[in-house]
């Protein structure tokens, strides 16, 4: 290309403002694939990582052992079988000390209605636990975590605040 007075970095077209890094195929089947602009791709990538991770700064600046759960089920989709599978995944992280489930009666949006509050033994669990289930999906929804004061779970005070993020 450079003989055609391509230079690196510099768009392809009259005015160079076409791509300016080659294209990739990307392997979709056995037989099949995509032509998959790499640059846009990465940039798309690194713009989401740092948007996860100042989400999860922000979520760590204090930690506690309770750990809220956010938009695993839709309201009334809570059933018998959601707290053990919680707790069985939750325990990965550390001892489970207790876990609640929260359904808000009216009003909220449909992420925010369903509250599902884990309490480990140790603050460590806990952390891990929100590092690893923040963003993960689960039911066909990306599930939000975050930490809750350990005093309000313990008065059962599980409704949301006007103060909550």
């Amino acid at each position: 290309m450079s003989k055609y007075g391509w230079k690196e970095g510099q768009g392809l077209g009259r005015q160079s403002q076409g791509i300016s890094t080659a294209l990739a195929v990307e392997k979709t089947s056995k037989r099949g694939g995509k032509i998959v602009n790499l640059s846009a791709e990465r940039e798309q990538q690194l713009e989401e990582d740092k948007k996860k991770a100042q989400s999860l700064a922000d979520i760590m600046r204090k930690p506690t052992k309770v750990v809220l759960l956010q938009n695993m089920v839709g309201p009334g989709e809570v059933d018998d079988d959601l707290q053990p599978e919680v707790i069985e995944e939750c325990s990965k992280y550390g001892e489970v000390n207790n876990c609640l489930i929260f359904e808000i009666p009216q009003g909220a949006a449909d992420d925010e209605a369903v509250r599902i509050f884990v309490e480990f033994v140790r603050l460590e669990a806990a952390i891990k636990a929100v590092i690893d289930l923040n963003g993960r999906f689960f039911g066909g929804r990306t599930v939000k975590c975050s930490f809750f004061s350990e005093d309000r779970f313990s008065r059962y005070d599980l409704a949301p605040q006007e103060d909550e993020d």
